[in-house]
C-alpha cells in the first residue's frame, strides 16, 4: 500500500507491515481502516490548527472587520489575507528589521 499526498509518494507500507496491521484488524476491513485512520490523524490537525487560528486571529479581526466570517473557509481567506499574516516558516524564520 502506497501512501501519497499531492502525487508525490510519503511512505509504503511493506508486506511484513501489513500482515503486523492485520493481526488485529480483519483482512477485508484493511483498507477502509487505513484511510479512515489518515483522515483522522489529519483532519485533527487542521482542526487543532484552525482552533489555533480562530484564537490568534479573532481578537485582531474584531477591531478591523464589521462582521466575522462564521465559515471556517472565509475565516482562513479572511487570516490569510491580512497584510501581516504570515505562516509559521515566516514567523520563525523572517527577522525584523529595525528602522534607523
Amino acid at each position: 500500500m502506497k501512501i501519497s499526498v499531492d502525487d508525490q509518494e510519503l511512505f509504503t507500507l511493506t508486506e511484513t507491515q501489513k500482515q503486523v496491521i492485520k493481526n488485529d484488524i480483519k483482512s477485508d476491513e484493511f483498507e477502509d481502516d487505513i484511510k479512515r485512520r489518515l483522515e483522522y490523524v489529519i483532519m485533527h490537525r487542521y482542526k487543532q490548527g484552525l482552533t489555533k487560528m480562530k484564537r490568534d486571529w479573532e481578537p485582531i479581526l474584531s477591531e478591523r472587520v464589521a462582521q466575522m466570517p462564521l465559515e471556517s473557509e472565509a475565516f482562513v481567506n479572511l487570516v490569510t489575507s491580512q497584510q501581516d499574516y504570515k505562516d509559521k516558516y515566516d514567523r520563525e524564520t523572517k527577522t525584523v528589521q529595525v528602522e534607523e
